[in-house]
């Protein structure tokens, strides 16, 4: 966790680390896609349990709306997964641990569920809901809710990025001062933490894109 052995000149690890992730997850979806069986073995099957698992919640939060987001959100998940578990790998470095990279995932999850709002309803219908209910109100609540949104960029990346560097300052200063006894706790702590992380930036990015494309109910004052 002292960083990656693989490095390029002039290219930052966490950069060099994405690119390897990807040729990694690539490679194996390939393999995994050229093999598939009417009977799934316990690979397949973990692998369609998963999807499953996206598909359900995506459709829980939006309906059948839901799908269309399966790829984002899938991708999501095993970009933040898979970037998360290379901290496991001796050698390697989490590029999830940078905060470029988490702040660049934020930023998708941002501009995807703005835009999604806006072809919905439309860019003044949706803006207006920034304003709130009440005519009167609507220039406190208007940059309220704009910092609001823009504050969830920060929201997201520093979450993830601040779990994933902490675990591994955690991890380092433990085997400092137990250098024979925490590697194996250790290591369950980055393990379940990257789960954990993932399962957070992916659910709060399904809740976002759901309440920008939800039909706003008029709120009316008075009779």
């Amino acid at each position: 966790m002292e960083g990656s052995v693989i490095k390029i000149v002039g290219i930052p690890d966490h950069v060099t680390m994405t690119w390897l992730m990807m040729a990694v997850v690539l490679t194996f979806s390939y393999i995994l896609g050229k093999n598939l069986k009417k009977f799934p073995d316990r690979v397949q099957y973990t692998f369609e349990a998963l999807t499953s698992f996206i598909v359900y919640t995506l459709e829980d939060a939006m309906g059948s709306y839901g799908r269309k987001f399966f790829p984002l959100i899938s991708g999501l998940a095993v970009f933040i997964l898979c970037g998360n578990l290379m901290g496991l790998i001796p050698g390697l470095s989490q590029p999830t641990a940078n905060l470029n990279t988490t702040l660049a995932l934020a930023i998708i999850s941002f501009l995807v569920y703005n835009y999604e709002g806006i072809k919905k309803h439309g860019v003044v219908n949706y803006f207006k809901h920034f304003a709130g209910p009440i005519p009167w109100m609507a220039p406190l609540m208007f940059p309220i809710e704009v910092v609001s949104h823009l504050s969830r960029i920060l929201s997201l990346s520093f979450r993830l990025f601040g779990n994933m560097f902490g675990d591994e300052m955690v991890v380092l200063v433990l085997l400092m001062l137990i250098p024979f006894l925490v590697p194996t706790a250790g290591e369950f702590i980055v393990f379940a933490n990257s789960f954990l992380q993932t399962f957070i930036f992916c659910i709060l990015t399904v809740v976002y894109i759901a309440t920008a494309i939800e039909e706003h109910e008029e709120e009316h004052v008075g009779y």
